[in-house]
């Protein structure tokens, strides 16, 4: 099959609104969260980038010009989460975006899932959610307004084999999401991304080329997505022009739930 073609990475600037928000990014070390980094501060944002990976976070720097800083955290540990929103806070003086993006993913069958990987899937993918958005939220309250996104994906809908406990997380996160955004209402928006296959490092890391090849031909646009395409839906949903967005889900699949 002829390569098709893919978007460039490098779009410009859409919402001048964005230029001097406050944006914080959670797994902003690498892929999805790499690229959301990457077009906050294209839009002119003040983004910090929350990660665990400390080697990763220190070579940063010439990938982003223009990056406020780096917060080196475990999203799933409560006590790292609230000193690293304290050190944000003296960062960016407040946030007014924050995306909580940090995921981990293995592939492996459901009666293989031992209780550590459990614990770390359901660690980062659900409890990182939740300790992201208490810190978030309480900051936004005080402030009488922020966006709060999160990353879900397409695996929470519905059932996808040899990834049982990274299903439930996501499934577990867009509840999470509509609750808080109940709650929250009218001066706080929130809202979450499903990606369906996006061509990261941890999915090329669990997928060959066959694998990956096979993959694309039962998705309509016959594709993984690009980050930055996300990355462009995130940069809307916090944008003006989303005012009228919270308590959803937004697919970014290709249209393969269609």
């Amino acid at each position: 099959m002829e390569d098709l073609p893919t978007p460039d990475s490098d779009l410009p600037p859409c919402y001048p609104e964005l230029r001097g928000r406050r944006v914080v990014v959670t797994g902003g070390a690498s892929g999805i969260g790499l690229a959301t980094a990457r077009r906050f501060i294209a839009e002119g944002s003040s983004v910090a980038v929350l990660d665990r990976d400390r080697e990763r976070l220190a070579s940063l720097a010439p990938e982003l010009p223009g990056l406020a800083g780096t917060v080196v955290a475990d999203v799933a540990a409560a006590a790292e989460m609230a000193a690293a929103f304290e050190q944000i806070d003296r960062l960016l003086g407040g946030v007014d975006v924050v995306i909580a993006n940090a995921g981990v993913s293995y592939r492996t069958p459901f009666t293989e899932i031992d209780d550590a990987q459990w614990q770390a899937v359901i660690g980062t993918n659900l409890t990182g959610a939740f300790l992201t958005a208490r810190e978030a939220i309480r900051r936004m309250q005080a402030q009488g307004s922020g966006v709060l996104l999160f990353t879900a994906s397409t695996n929470g809908l519905r059932g996808h084999p040899n990834y049982a406990d990274y299903n439930a997380s996501k499934a577990g996160v867009m509840l999470l999401m509509r609750t808080i955004a109940l709650e929250v209402a009218p001066s706080i928006r929130v809202n979450a991304v499903n990606p369906g296959y996006v061509l990261t490092p941890m999915q090329e890391r669990e997928y060959s080329p066959e694998m990956l090849a096979a993959v694309n031909a039962t998705i309509p646009l016959r594709r993984h997505a690009q980050p930055a395409e996300v990355a462009a839906l995130f940069a809307f949903l916090a944008s003006d022009q989303g005012a009228y967005v919270t308590g959803t889900t937004i697919d970014i699949d290709g249209g393969e739930n269609a």
